[in-house]
């Protein structure tokens, strides 16, 4: 990595201002500001090898860890790597720098939906259109334990074809937050998108509170307009409890039916998203989206073995560590990757049989890992292997740096060769 890439965040360009001469990683030439957040900034950027136009989200570490932000941004990480659908705007990759960290995702040319809809309501056929595109997002995520809790226009964004894509995934929980009694507490959302049950502070369900708001922006869509809406904040959510809000004149019996069922207060009465599919309205013209995600994650064969997506490879690329991008400081362990045709137990046992003929204290970790120490704890080092395809695997190695002794000796006389032996070297043609 360049010091210049580690410092030109102090001149990325103003909105709608060109950069051409400033390239992220040698890989990415900048372009303009396409938008901001509370502490993200997301420029079009191209891709100099490809000519892909790309939406690169520059986030400052020092703004993440002084805002208490490092969960939300690891969550957004996680959940947008294991999101891979049409309707979703896609995650190509994460880099950084010393100072930011760079989501490097789709390009939605058409821009958000909100800046559409702002300038007048949409047909009922188009409304439906892009209300089906929703719905296949968000049952997508639901089945995938994901809830973005966070749906609005402003959210929701165009490609060159006019397609919806979901984005902005940083208030998205998932299953593992769900509490004991099987919901959700924490508080969040746009005040106009919220669920009542969300104000009600007695947990939610992610995914009924994602219909709530799908139904918010259906009513936006068709009305031009937010079915609950007042200046003062407490009377909007006085509404939003009581559920009361008035269809425009022009709104057709059966729009309004399913709009009631997706406006519905109480979340146990609630229409589901798979019953969604089987409304009359809703079922006009729709056809389900068919698609196959094998080009984004590996098929799991045995339950027992761990394999790695592709957003996993991508960051076994080098710079690309996201162990330490929150860190505050540098780790105490260095990392080593290479890729090995040894079976992943094979590798563990050759470990093991090390450790105990160096006399080191061996602890097998989960999955296949080891961790190996000794030398009165100035020798450390953890070795991890994952599944890469059925052949191949990678394997990590984690060892505490140390000064010139008997564990550097360890190291490079005697562990090294063993792993060096281990490399897969591809055999190519002349």
């Amino acid at each position: 990595m360049s010091e210049i890439e580690g410092e030109f965040s102090n001149v990325l360009p103003a909105a709608g201002e060109s950069t051409p001469e400033i390239l992220l990683f040698q890989k990415y030439e900048l372009g303009k500001l396409l938008g901001y957040g509370a502490f993200a900034k997301v420029y079009h950027a191209r891709n100099v090898r490809t000519g892909q136009s790309v939406a690169i989200k520059a986030v400052s570490k020092k703004n993440i860890l002084k805002g208490g932000f490092t969960a939300h941004v690891k969550r957004e990480i996680s959940i947008m790597r294991r999101l891979h659908h049409p309707h979703i705007v896609r995650l190509f990759e994460v880099l950084a720098t010393k100072t930011k960290i760079y989501f490097v995702m789709e390009f939605a040319k058409g821009g958000e939906l909100f800046a559409k809809v702002a300038k007048g309501r949409f047909s009922e056929d188009l409304s439906r259109r892009y209300f089906q595109q929703l719905i296949s997002a968000v049952g997508y995520c639901h089945s995938h334990g994901v809830y973005h809790r966070d749906l609005k226009p402003e959210n929701l964004l165009l490609d060159e074809n006019w397609d919806l894509k979901v984005t902005d995934f940083g208030l998205s929980a998932v299953t593992d937050q769900v509490r004991p009694d099987g919901l959700l507490h924490t508080l969040c959302g746009t005040p106009a998108y919220v669920a009542p049950e969300i104000l009600a502070k007695k947990g939610y369900d992610g995914a009924k509170v994602d219909v709530w708001s799908c139904g918010v922006i259906l009513f936006v869509l068709n009305a031009g307009y937010l079915p609950f809406n007042d200046r003062n904040l407490m009377v909007m959510y006085k509404k939003i409890y009581k559920g009361e809000f008035r269809c425009p004149k022009w709104t057709s019996p059966d729009l309004k039916r399913f709009i009631s069922r997706l406006l519905d207060t109480n979340p146990e009465t609630r229409i589901t998203v798979d019953q969604m599919t089987e409304d009359p309205w809703f079922r006009k013209g729709y056809e389900p989206i068919k698609f196959h995600s094998d080009d984004f994650e590996f098929k799991i064969h045995d339950e027992d073995e761990k394999f790695l997506n592709a957003f996993d490879i991508i960051s076994f690329s080098s710079g690309v560590d996201l162990s330490g991008l929150f860190s505050e400081s540098d780790f105490s362990l260095r990392g080593e990757r290479f890729v090995s045709e040894e079976s992943p137990d094979g590798i563990t046992e050759k470990m093991e049989q090390f450790g105990k003929r160096e006399e080191l204290t061996v602890t097998k970790k989960k999955d296949w890992g080891v961790k190996l120490e000794g030398q009165n704890g100035h020798f450390v080092a953890m070795v991890e292997i994952y599944r890469l395809t059925e052949k191949l695997v990678v394997v990590e190695i984690k060892r505490r740096e140390s000064e010139v002794g008997p564990s550097t000796e360890i190291w490079k006389d005697k562990l090294m060769p063993q792993l060096n032996a281990l490399i897969y070297e591809p055999v190519t043609g002349d």
